[in-house]
């Protein structure tokens, strides 16, 4: 065999780099452009129809609430672009780096699975992810402080995603997002001489945070294990080799690929789309709270039930407490023991009013849909101090509530949480479109890190699997569990853990480098929410 015969040999065996810097052609660019404006006309007829219904428009005296509006939903809908084509990238490398799919048809595939995996949320996270900011200004979320959280950690934590994604790091949204939230609630305390650490809620902070640190220890423990069992069990040894050439795997490997790879993407529209959907639900109640503080849907004779829940809950309180006072500022009781955990006798007589107080407000209407506007945005936050309050007395070893009372505050709860936590259609739409379009841009950079530069040899079909399959399983189970876990780490950690499983060598520069990202993300995002706080508070 001549030597040119044996280098093409060797060539067709060795494994290709996929054809990243293919160009789509010019149907792909207008598809985009189509669904672009076509999600940005929808967003806006369904905006202006809500608010239409209600004649908030035909009454407002000054357009600048609405101006401010259309400014905040184009941020939070350009976080989730960001996150789009920063995390999901993620999703298929394992897919491209093993032939199993082109490229462009990966991303739009991953695209159109994350924008299902959006439309089928449940909700949770996004109203998890709210729970973390300062009480105050969730209550005066309408306010220019309330405008200034939401510019200030949107625009921080985008910030933070296009610089790591400029440098190929694929880092975190959800930590970066956290962390934007911790410095809001920091800033927000210091600036009313209160201690930083009163800012935020750190229970909730502590649990979201578990998720995510553990998240990485979990995609590469149990993807190593994966792969290890796979090696046990299944023998084909071409399951354990890198492709050869452009080859496409065998199908039912390229099956299994393909699989996990929609898994991941369904599961990452899932979770982290509901990150921007509470978000902007948070600004449309600040902004419009007619058309979106309550669940105006609610069927009439379901008020009813909602009204004598809350009467009923009202005297379980008062047995719970037939001693003490309800105090004269019963808001403010509340409020306070939301921020700051620390249960006074006056707690629980100021949860019995507002929840009579509650009550009495739906009763008197009929339906949630017939509030009028000057007293919807009371009664919102009267829900969600209520809520909120439950939520922190359920779990206070301070609180000697009898089994049936318990059984009335879970059912007031799971009432007040209809009315006020729910999502528009539209808003999922929107958000879905966002995250789908921003997965089929800007995508190479983190491909070629997790495809490339994790370990010192070319991805396997296996190794692609197991990271994908712990990926799928760790994000989907968050979903359930209504925790915001990191796409990025899990998948990323899962593929280093296979390298290490198979003893082929981590690039530790690559490595060193994600660690420093990882590690950055929370106090670099906490540092610059809060300084834009500050700033857009002082220009507001």
């Amino acid at each position: 065999m001549s030597t040119s015969a044996s280098a093409a040999s060797a060539a067709g065996r060795a494994p290709a780099r996929p054809p990243l810097d293919h160009r789509p052609g010019p149907w792909a660019g207008l598809l985009f452009l189509a669904l672009l404006v076509g999600g940005l006309l929808y967003t806006g007829y369904s905006l202006w129809h809500d608010v239409a219904d209600t004649g908030v428009a035909t009454t407002t005296t000054t357009w600048l609430p609405f101006v401010l509006l259309g400014v905040a939903l184009l941020i939070a809908l350009g976080f989730e672009f960001v996150n789009g084509f920063h995390d999901t990238a993620n999703a298929v490398a394992t897919v491209i780096y093993t032939h199993s799919l082109p490229p462009h048809f990966a991303v739009v595939w991953s695209g159109f699975f994350n924008f299902l995996g959006v439309l089928v949320s449940s909700g949770a996270v996004a109203f998890g992810i709210i729970s973390l900011l300062p009480v105050e200004l969730i209550l005066q979320v309408g306010s220019s402080a309330g405008f200034a959280m939401v510019f200030a950690l949107l625009i921080a934590a985008i910030i933070w995603n296009l610089g790591t994604w400029w440098l190929g790091l694929p880092a975190s949204s959800s930590h970066t997002l956290v962390g934007s939230i911790i410095g809001v609630g920091v800033a927000n305390a210091l600036m009313h001489g209160r201690d930083g650490t009163a800012g935020v809620d750190w229970a909730q902070a502590t649990k979201i945070g578990y998720s995510l640190l553990l998240s990485p220890l979990v995609g590469f423990g149990c993807a190593a294990l994966l792969l290890l069992l796979l090696r046990k069990l299944v023998k084909n040894r071409e399951l354990y080799e890198a492709p050869r050439g452009n080859k496409p795997p065998p199908w039912w490997i390229r099956g299994i690929l393909v699989l996990t790879c929609t898994g991941v993407s369904f599961a990452h529209g899932s979770n982290d789309g509901q990150k921007g959907m509470g978000l902007i639900m948070l600004i449309l109640v600040g902004t419009v709270p007619l058309s979106y503080a309550l669940n105006r849907s609610m069927p009439a004779e379901q008020t009813v039930q909602f009204a004598a829940v809350a009467q009923v809950t009202q005297q379980a309180l008062q047995r719970s407490a037939p001693t003490a006072l309800a105090p004269a500022d019963m808001r403010s009781t509340l409020s306070d023991y939301v921020r700051t955990k620390a249960l006074k006798p006056e707690v629980v007589p100021a949860l019995a009013a507002i929840a009579g107080s509650i009550g009495e407000q739906v009763q008197a209407h009929k339906s949630l849909a017939q509030v009028p506007a000057a007293v919807v945005s009371n009664v919102r936050n009267d829900m969600y101090l209520a809520s909120e309050a439950i939520r922190l007395l359920e779990k206070d070893p301070g609180t000697n509530f009898d089994a049936p009372a318990r059984e009335n505050l879970k059912a007031f709860k799971t009432l007040i949480d209809d009315a006020t936590k729910f999502i528009p259609l539209w808003v999922k739409v929107a958000v879905a479109i966002a995250l789908g379009l921003g997965t089929m841009v800007g995508w190479k950079r983190i491909v070629v890190t997790v495809g490339e530069k994790i370990g010192k040899t070319h991805l396997t079909y296996a190794q692609g699997a197991s990271a994908e399959l712990v990926a799928m399983a760790t994000i989907g189970a968050a979903d359930i569990y209504g925790l915001p876990v990191s796409t990025t780490h899990v998948l990323s950690s899962g593929v280093a853990g296979t390298m290490a499983a198979s003893r082929s060598g981590l690039q530790l520069a690559t490595i060193r480098n994600l660690l420093m990202a990882w590690v950055l993300t929370l106090p670099a995002s906490i540092l610059l929410s809060g300084s834009l706080y500050w700033l857009f508070s002082h220009l507001f």
